[in-house]
């Protein structure tokens, strides 16, 4: 497990070697979606416990995502230097041992710092899931192959509502985590079985403690401010302070990374113009995305009840996500695909603004919001990707890693926000219209940059 040893013979001269590669991406893909999904169900019960705000335990969501964001292009870059696989399967390992720990916390602080080691495994994994797919299949294929893998991603979220909240109501929120421990085991042993070995490599001569922790600085200060407006105990002059804090370290890290040998996040990647309109729109679709799995937990009294009532989003993502290439014509070109998924986006949460507490109009505008998100978050990652250099796809996939954990975070900041803002009004629809309408904003956002102008692809 600490070397990229190779794949048996019989794996490597196999005709479908590529795609049993992506097969052994997809576990790693369904945990973290399934944790992703699973966690925000067990908010209730954590308050319940614990005696904690709303806006205290949504650190157990935050403090994994903040950890993750900081460290995904670090462990991307790494990885270009000493092996995509081995980093892989450690991430599996911290992955692993951090979830068992999470299940026999003894309070929140415990379970928060517990989920910090968790993200460490997480983005180890996040950081090369992308770049495995993509250096596995050939590139006619990585459409279809990061399809399958966003499937892998839209199963996880799609059980992740229904078995967390059956677990959350009967054997207990702790549980929620345990369920990672067999999951991860097994994904372990296929990544060791499965995953080539890296073939072309970037060296690594210095790497960039400054732009680490000043990219860790710009983003836990801004929702550590977001989170102090929305209910956490702070003096008045805290948030203030906070957000200049924020803008302080991303400006430093923009001049650093002009100036540093190695920078952490490379200039020379976001100057081209298709994985900047990619990344904005990996961002504002990631947290449409995870936005109502934060929402509607809030809004029905069961955990079971409102998991239920999530799955129709992750699974409209699914069948698209698998299925869009053959439903969708042929000859359409990415941008058009896109355009059509985020069109389908944005109708769906304006119609959920609508009513956003009637379970059956809820449930069928989740479904049309998962597929329109299905649709569009493949091809978007395919452009992506299709305009990182070969050398550098851990680099890229580490780009879209933490494009991913910024929406994710941004989508429950949002919604705690919007929930913070409304509970002072009398009607009980206010609150929940507040926070779809904040994510419809970021849903044009993302719909926008399908217009950016983008150069031709390097692959």
């Amino acid at each position: 497990m600490f070397v990229e040893s190779a794949r048996p013979r019989v794996v490597r001269e196999h005709p479908l070697a590529g795609w049993l590669a992506v097969g052994a991406v997809c576990l790693g893909a369904f945990m973290g979606q399934l944790d992703a999904s699973i966690v925000t169900l067990t908010f209730p019960a954590v308050q319940r416990e614990f005696g904690a705000p709303l806006a205290g335990v949504q650190w157990i969501s935050l403090a994994y995502l903040l950890t993750l964001v900081g460290l995904v292009v670090a462990a991307g870059r790494v990885a270009d230097a000493v092996g995509r696989k081995f980093v892989y399967l450690q991430g599996f390992v911290v992955f692993t041992v951090a979830s068992a720990a999470c299940a026999l916390a003894p309070g929140l602080g415990w379970l928060i710092g517990f989920r910090v080691v968790q993200a460490v495994g997480a983005a180890m994994l996040q950081a090369n899931s992308v770049a495995l797919v993509v250096t596995s299949v050939p590139a006619g294929r990585m459409r279809a192959a990061l399809g399958v893998q966003a499937g892998a991603q839209a199963l996880g979220l799609a059980l992740g509502p229904a078995v967390g909240g059956v677990l959350a109501d009967t054997v207990g929120w702790r549980w929620v985590y345990g369920v990672n421990v067999p999951v991860g085991c097994l994904a372990l042993l296929a990544g060791r079985y499965l995953l080539p070995r890296t073939r072309q490599w970037t060296a690594l001569d210095e790497f960039d403690w400054r732009g680490l922790l000043l990219l860790l600085a710009g983003t836990s200060s801004l929702l550590l401010a977001v989170s102090t407006i929305s209910g956490l105990p702070a003096p008045g002059w805290v948030p203030a302070v906070l957000a200049a804090v924020s803008l302080a370290s991303v400006a430093a890290l923009l001049w650093w990374a002009h100036r540093a040998r190695e920078p952490l996040i490379a200039p020379a990647l976001l100057r081209r113009s298709g994985i900047r309109a990619g990344l904005v729109g990996a961002f504002a679709a990631y947290l449409v995305l995870f936005g109502p799995l934060a929402l509607f937990p809030q809004l029905h009294a069961t955990a079971a009840g409102s998991g239920v009532l999530l799955t129709a989003l992750p699974a409209g993502f699914a069948v698209a996500a698998v299925a869009g290439t053959q439903m969708l014509p042929r000859g359409w070109s990415g941008r058009r695909r896109e355009q059509l998924g985020m069109a389908a986006v944005v109708l769906a949460l304006a119609a959920l603004t609508v009513s956003p507490l009637a379970a059956g109009w809820s449930f069928g505008w989740l479904a049309v919001l998962g597929v329109g998100l299905g649709i569009f978050i493949p091809v978007n990652n395919t452009a992506i990707m299709s305009a990182v250099p070969t050398g550098r796809t851990g680099a890229g996939g580490g780009l879209v890693g933490m494009s991913r954990g910024l929406g994710t975070a941004g989508g429950v900041a949002v919604v705690t926000l919007a929930l913070h803002l409304g509970r002072h009004t009398q009607t009980a629809s206010t609150a929940p219209r507040f926070a779809l309408a904040g994510l419809l904003v970021f849903a044009v956002l993302a719909a926008a940059t399908t217009l950016w102008p983008r150069e031709r692809s390097d692959r």
